[in-house]
């Protein structure tokens, strides 16, 4: 804008220390508004209190430090490389412009014909020659039939408006966060809830048989009992138990790790693994797990799981949806001893006494420890392995009495089996069972949220009084997301209408500007739609970021509007020139923002907010 502002008075004859200084005086405070305003775009972001906002407060830090830095170098610093570097416009007054140079050389005689109209216009309107040559009359032209036919304008534009958030509901896919560009592919391995470390072990065995014919692959850890340890800030970690197992396989690259993923997917499906096998790429921003889950909560273990498989089945149901199941599901098997206490008490020994048995026989007892080197190095007391391994030796184990004897553990207690709940998720001290599923297709979860509803909202219908179903995963973390940028509107909208009536200083034209800027859903939907892009948290970031910069280039037309006034032209006369005046620099300053946005629009994380802001 500086230097358009410096380009076109020199054009217009204008000295060069005169030409510089204007930009100070005419556009200076109104582009310290409008870069105001564009960085309280930023601020609904700065005070998300929630992990979303955590993972992207650095946008608005740096964002807000580079917009002012860049209006304190448009105002000082540019003026000043302007008088050096800029040539002398001056000079081309009643000469041809240089695309009719250009069109010269390839049509001489259509170069003639455009050199003289743009002569003629320099000789006809001196200082404001530069905006009558044939593009801006055209330009004019256009302008001026708008303000003619300024209610047919506005309806267009308000039924434009309407069409674009209805096609944005209905046509734009709504995600959280983009999965990571990084080459590690994560795969879960999940058995049957208190399968022995013995039994998944093997189950890791086997996949490392066929990991091992694959090609592409750097190298694979993978983790049994446990879930990798916090390599990666978004980690979605997972509960220590011995039916679970986690591979973290680092490919070559990204064309690698999709061919291995596919793969996968089809290697689980396709053989019979006794097992349930996911496949999964990183994530980006706060870790939700299972793209798709649905929360079932209340009292009642049997009911709970009664209408948790309600859910299961409706998922089931849906095409775009693998390995559907609950979090907690199968029992475990358990061993219970009934002591007999009356025989316990002839004994001497109480059930405490029975307990420290066991757990040193099963498990081990430290009894000591010692150094060697560097490490201290616990001695541990514990049964022989057939004691350990045989659950048959377990009446047989020797428990001590008084009077240094010992028994049969089976003189005193009864052994039962029997099964028991292996983990019990509560939520809010609520039992809760979430029922999960993996989306390998690509479909964005809050689509499948969109084609569950009526079957959810049945099985919702049909639930007793306390009982709840919820929706969890992506949709509801976006929707946290979301909640916590939402709060943060209020300051964002009483910061940018403070700055616009401090500039402006006047109602009538504060909201005519902040009019202007939810019209940005307009190209934000075409463009989304265009480029196949998501509309997720940050493409949000881009769009509310968006508004601000329609409203500064807003403030900078309304003010020019506003300073022809004060110099004596008719209200018409104002609007038209002014936008025809202020095109070019606006024009240039959107061209180079979408530029800049061009490499970011093919990054993952970043492509949705570049796109957006194009």
């Amino acid at each position: 804008i500086a230097v358009e502002m410096m380009a076109s008075k020199m054009e217009q004859g204008w000295g060069r220390v005169r030409a510089a200084s204007y930009a100070w005086t005419s556009t200076a405070m109104p582009m310290l508004s409008g870069t105001l305003v564009t960085a309280a775009g930023f601020l609904p972001v700065a005070l998300a209190a929630s992990s979303v906002g955590e993972f992207t407060r650095s946008i608005f830090q740096v964002t807000v430090i580079a917009l002012l830095v860049s209006w304190v170098a448009a105002v000082l610093f540019v003026p000043y490389l302007g008088y050096h570097l800029l040539p002398d416009f001056s000079q081309r007054a009643g000469q041809p412009s240089r695309l009719a140079r250009l069109i010269g050389r390839v049509w001489p005689a259509l170069g003639r014909r455009i050199a003289e109209r743009d002569i003629l216009g320099h000789a006809q309107h001196d200082e404001y020659a530069i905006y009558h040559t044939p593009f801006y009359n055209r330009l004019r032209a256009l302008v001026n039939a708008c303000v003619c036919f300024r209610w047919t304008v506005i309806a267009l534009t308000v039924a434009i408006f309407a069409a674009s958030l209805f096609v944005f509901a209905r046509f734009v896919p709504q995600q959280f966060f983009p999965d990571s560009t990084r080459p590690e592919l994560l795969v879960d391995l999940r058995l049957a809830e208190g399968v022995s470390h013995q039994a998944t072990e093997a189950a890791v065995k086997r996949l490392e048989v066929f990991l091992d014919r694959q090609a592409g692959i750097d190298n694979y850890v993978a983790w049994v009992g446990a879930g990798s340890p916090r390599f990666y800030l978004p980690l979605d970690q997972q509960l220590a138990q011995t039916s679970f197992a986690q591979f973290v396989i680092l490919t070559a690259g990204l064309a690698e790790r999709e061919a291995l993923r596919a793969k996968l997917i089809r290697l689980f499906q396709d053989e019979p693994w006794p097992l349930r096998g996911i496949v999964v790429r990183l994530e980006n921003g706060p870790p939700v797990g299972f793209p798709l889950q649905y929360r079932v909560s209340g009292p009642d273990f049997a009911e709970l799981r009664r209408h948790a498989h309600a859910v299961a089945a409706a998922m089931r149901a849906n095409p775009h949806l693998s390995n559907v199941h609950l979090d907690w599901e199968e029992p475990s098997k358990a061993v219970r001893l009934i002591i007999d206490q009356d025989k316990a008490r002839l004994l001497g020994v109480s059930s405490q006494d029975v307990a420290n048995l066991l757990s040193t026989s099963l498990q081990g007892m430290t009894v000591t420890q010692f150094r060697e080197g560097t490490e201290t190095l616990s001695v541990v007391l514990r049964g022989a392995e057939s004691e350990r391994v045989h659950l048959s030796q377990l009446p047989d184990l020797a428990l001590p009495v008084a009077g240094g004897r010992s028994v049969p553990l089976a003189q005193l207690a009864r052994i039962e089996h029997d099964f028991e709940s292996g983990v019990i998720w509560r939520r809010n001290r609520i039992p809760t069972v979430t029922v999960r599923a993996s989306l390998y297709d690509g479909t964005q979860p809050a689509a499948v949220v969109g084609q569950l509803a009526d079957e959810m909202a049945n099985i919702r219908g049909a639930l007793p009084l306390g009982y709840r179903l919820e929706v969890g995963g992506a949709v509801e973390e976006s929707a946290k997301g979301s909640s916590s940028v939402g709060a943060g509107m209020p300051v964002f909208i009483l910061t940018v209408l403070t700055v616009l009536m401090l500039q402006l200083k006047s109602f009538s034209r504060t909201v005519m500007v902040v009019l202007t800027a939810p019209l940005g859903m307009i190209g934000v939907t075409a463009f989304l739609l265009a480029f196949g892009k998501p509309f997720g948290f940050v493409a949000m970031l881009g769009t509310i970021a968006l508004s601000g910069m329609i409203m500064r280039n807003a403030v900078i037309l309304v003010d020019q509007i506003r300073q022809d006034i004060e110099a004596g032209r008719t209200q018409w006369e104002a609007i038209v020139e002014s936008a025809v005046r202020r095109f070019r620099p606006i024009m240039l300053t959107a061209a180079a923002a979408i530029l800049a946005m061009v490499p970011l629009s093919r990054s993952t994380f970043f492509g949705p907010m570049a796109v957006a802001i194009m």
